[in-house]
């Protein structure tokens, strides 16, 4: 499978992180179909210096690179307007002892 490295950072208007909270338990719920897919290996918060969630990190992986842009397609983050950029790149999880 291809993996990558997925780097969120939310909109950073005043209802940004509100937003995202009401988009949450949608995002957990889209990524526990990942990992029964096969398609998560983790994913996390970016956090600011007060502990706020800004932004996300996820590796993901997809046989194919329309697995990849049907996920962009549906992942809630990206529909409801919570992520204001969205980088993604090729990665491998380094595999250690």
């Amino acid at each position: 499978m291809n993996q990558y490295i997925v780097t969120a950072y939310d909109f950073t208007d005043p209802e940004a992180l509100p937003r995202r909270m009401s988009v949450r338990p949608h995002h957990l719920d889209a990524a526990v179909e990942l990992r029964k897919t096969g398609n998560y290996v983790l994913g996390g918060a970016i956090l600011n210096d007060e502990g706020k969630m800004i932004g996300s990190v996820m590796i993901l992986q997809f046989e194919t690179e329309e697995g990849l842009e049907a996920w962009k397609q549906s992942e809630p983050y990206i529909t409801q307007g919570i992520w204001e950029s969205v980088d993604v790149k090729p990665f491998r999880v380094a595999n250690v002892g």
